[in-house]
């Protein structure tokens, strides 16, 4: 029994979650400077996919009424989805892209 679960299988779930946080950042910073280095559609596209798991897992398990007290907190997933999703995937990302193409736009000019 781990983190509080009968099930053993859950923790395929909630390892990649917990390890988002230290990891995410950076993870999201790299395919944000990949993004920008590389034109067209497809590396945008393969950005979503590191987050995935760890952010829909998490967002599920917030979404989800708990069995022991009442329904849907609204100030939880407005936290996560502001610090989770907003702070440690969304702006890592758009830090990488943004510098990488502010560096690309000086070294052209000069």
């Amino acid at each position: 029994m781990m983190f509080g679960f009968g099930d053993d299988w859950t923790v395929l779930f909630l390892v990649p979650l917990l390890l988002w946080i230290p990891f995410g950042p950076f993870l999201m910073a790299a395919t944000g400077v990949w993004c920008a280095r590389r034109p067209g559609r497809a590396p945008r596209l393969w950005s979503v996919l590191p987050p995935l798991l760890p952010v829909t897992v998490g967002l599920v398990i917030i979404a989800l009424p708990r069995a022991d007290g009442p329904g849907t907190n609204w100030d939880d997933i407005t936290g996560f989805v502001t610090v989770y999703i907003g702070g440690i995937t969304v702006l890592p990302w758009l830090l990488g892209y943004g510098i990488t193409r502010a560096v690309r736009a000086r070294r052209k000019k000069t």
